[in-house]
């Protein structure tokens, strides 16, 4: 059999076979789908998120935080208000004089959210969606988090992967990662034709740790013995709710009259109308609600995309615009200089359609240039300031610094409400100026035309983002954390590579002078991990003679620790040794390894030189 076919049949057959443990594991862990009990009006002491988790087969959706602001207004923390025929015109008012006391976590945290962007002690119920994306989803993840613990606290509800099923994922990593590093000897003895141990333990260290972190990342919730009981028991509740049709179609306003009834009803996804209206996800850039001016209002954004001018500097304007006026002059001016010099080579009509286009043409640009160039130069004289609360902050257009780069910002969309009616466009941000979040108020220096800002000063911070965090334990976010962290720190620091490139210790001509023939050196290998390594070859039969390899960080040290035998070489770096075909140097807290290969292995006498002139280029 093809060596190179065993190497890749040991690693995938290996990681497939932990793969599909893996899908059985999570086949049969799957949450189970208890049958509905007796239709009842009866309800629990659980809390609509708890009975919103246990109806939805263990997971946490929407309606477990839209449940928990219901539920809030139900038990008079806050107040709902609807002040007209339509329920999107729903306004939330606190309750300053409540008893906060008998909150859970994310109880409170939703009520925090309603204080951090309340106005004079009231926000409008679509106004309590979140502007920034990354925002959102960490504060939805918080919530979870806290749902899920008061749940197994309940004992309604248990991680669905365990401490033994992780505990047997992260052993069959084990074996999985000594496979892997079984195939990486092979090839080393097949390739390197020596034992070089740092390939092998990088092949299990990786292997292990990326397994094991898959079994250790949170796979969700599953049910319990008393958690499918009370499941059945709410899904009862459900289809009383049911029942009744004009429940489907009550205004989250409601809620003062059908007490928890409206609460549990968004929770088990019974009402229709009160949880459409209510969203504290992910709201819309376009329509955006402002307290700028002590009220609330709502803002209508344009996001300008392909307006040639949008977020224009001046100098570009004004180039393009002379760049289009010369244009113009030239078509204008010239346009009958090819009949001249073409008159013999082309008959007269193409002549004759060509000079009126080019003219038309030519006084289009003449116009569409001048108008450029007056309008940019206006823009430049008319720059005012103006004052307003940010409505969204986004990333607009990015560029590549160079080829290798990520793509960073270059110009944000800032759409700000600074009072003068209900309509706005958004400006042009430069990316370096983007420090302001939404529902700051900001001083910014712009130029209308371009809608570019010039400069920006934060006069007031909001409060928006200050949000609590969690105190719920973590565990149920990832449960290997504990048993795996201290192993993660060390990998952290095994895996680290050298800063020195191998290939600025020793050149061609060195090693050829020492061994006595003529050799190159070959492009670094590109060796994943705390390892850098460099070959040397015959420029004849392009054989390898010489290897130089550099481990940094705890690697490094075990390299030396495994290597610092044989006969010492004093006044090398920090510490050298020679044993037989191979000298090993030590230097701060990088090693550097030289082993003789081939035709090389009879020339151990010249290592140390060699040595030494690594030691001088890596102290240099």
């Amino acid at each position: 059999m093809d060596p190179r076919v065993l190497e890749i049949a040991l690693v995938v057959g290996a990681v497939g076979l932990w793969a599909a443990c893996y899908a059985a594991l999570f086949l049969v862990t799957r949450p189970a789908s208890p049958r509905p009990g007796p239709a009842t009006q009866e309800l629990g002491t659980e809390s609509p998120a708890v009975a919103s988790l246990l109806a939805n087969r263990w997971a946490v959706t929407e309606d477990a935080v839209e449940a928990t602001l219901l539920d809030l207004a139900a038990r008079r923390h806050v107040e709902l208000r609807q002040p007209a025929a339509d329920p999107m015109q729903t306004t939330v008012h606190l309750r300053p004089e409540a008893d906060q006391s008998g909150l859970t976590a994310y109880e409170r945290r939703v009520l925090d959210r309603v204080g951090a962007l309340a106005v004079g002690g009231v926000v409008p119920v679509t106004a309590l969606t979140f502007r920034d994306d990354k925002q959102a989803k960490r504060w939805t993840k918080q919530v979870r988090v806290e749902i899920v613990a008061e749940a197994r606290t309940k004992g309604l509800s248990q991680r669905r992967f365990g401490k033994t099923a992780v505990g047997l994922l992260v052993a069959a990593a084990g074996v999985v990662a000594t496979v892997v590093a079984a195939a990486a000897i092979h090839y080393n003895q097949r390739v390197v034709e020596e034992d070089e141990a740092g390939l092998v333990i990088f092949a299990f260290f990786f292997t292990f740790i990326a397994l094991s972190a898959i079994a250790g990342r949170y796979p969700g919730e599953r049910d319990t013995l008393d958690g499918r009981v009370v499941a059945a028991r709410w899904l009862g509740v459900r289809d009383w709710l049911r029942g009744h049709e004009e429940f489907a179609d009550l205004p989250p306003a409601a809620a003062t009259v059908w007490d928890r009834y409206l609460a549990y009803g968004a929770a088990l996804g019974v009402t229709r109308v009160a949880s459409s209206v209510l969203d504290l996800g992910m709201g819309s850039r376009r329509l955006v609600w402002s307290s700028y001016g002590g009220t609330w209002h709502r803002v209508r954004v344009r996001y300008p995309r392909f307006w040639p001018k949008y977020g224009r500097k001046a100098f570009d304007l004004i180039t393009r615009a002379l760049l289009s006026i010369g244009l113009g002059l030239v078509l204008v001016l010239y346009g009958t200089k090819p009949r001249q010099i073409l008159s013999d080579a082309a008959p007269a009509r193409w002549f004759d359609t060509f000079e009126p286009l080019a003219r038309i043409a030519g006084i289009a640009l003449l116009a569409y240039g001048g108008y450029k160039l007056l309008r940019a130069v206006i823009d430049l004289a008319t720059e005012r300031t103006i004052t307003g609360e940010v409505l969204w902050v986004q990333v607009w257009r990015t560029a590549r610094k160079d080829d290798d780069a990520r793509p960073e910002p270059v110009l944000h969309y800032l759409a700000v409400d600074d009072g003068a009616g209900d309509r706005t466009t958004a400006w042009a941000l430069p990316s370096e100026l983007a420090f302001c979040n939404d529902g700051d108020t900001v001083t910014l220096r712009v130029r209308r035309w371009t809608r570019r800002v010039l400069t920006l000063k934060v006069d007031e911070r909001s409060k928006r983002g200050d949000f609590t965090e969690s105190t719920v334990d973590h565990e149920s976010e990832d449960l290997v954390a504990t048993t795996l962290g201290s192993t993660m720190r060390a990998v952290t620091g095994v895996l680290r590579a050298p800063d020195v490139s191998p290939a600025t210790l020793l050149t061609a001509e060195e090693v050829g002078h020492a061994l006595g023939m003529a050799v190159r050196m070959q492009d670094e290998v590109p060796v994943p991990g705390p390892f850098r390594m460099v070959t040397f070859h015959t420029v004849e039969r392009n054989k390898q003679v010489l290897l130089l390899q550099l481990a940094g960080g705890r690697m490094g040290a075990w390299a030396w620790r495994s290597n610092s035998r044989g006969t010492p070489l004093p006044g090398i770096g920090d510490g050298a040794f020679a044993n037989g075909d191979r000298a090993t140097l030590r230097f701060g807290e990088t090693t550097v390894v030289l082993t003789l290969l081939g035709k090389g292995k009879g020339h151990r006498q010249h290592l140390p030189w060699l040595l030494t002139q690594a030691a001088g280029r890596m102290s240099a």
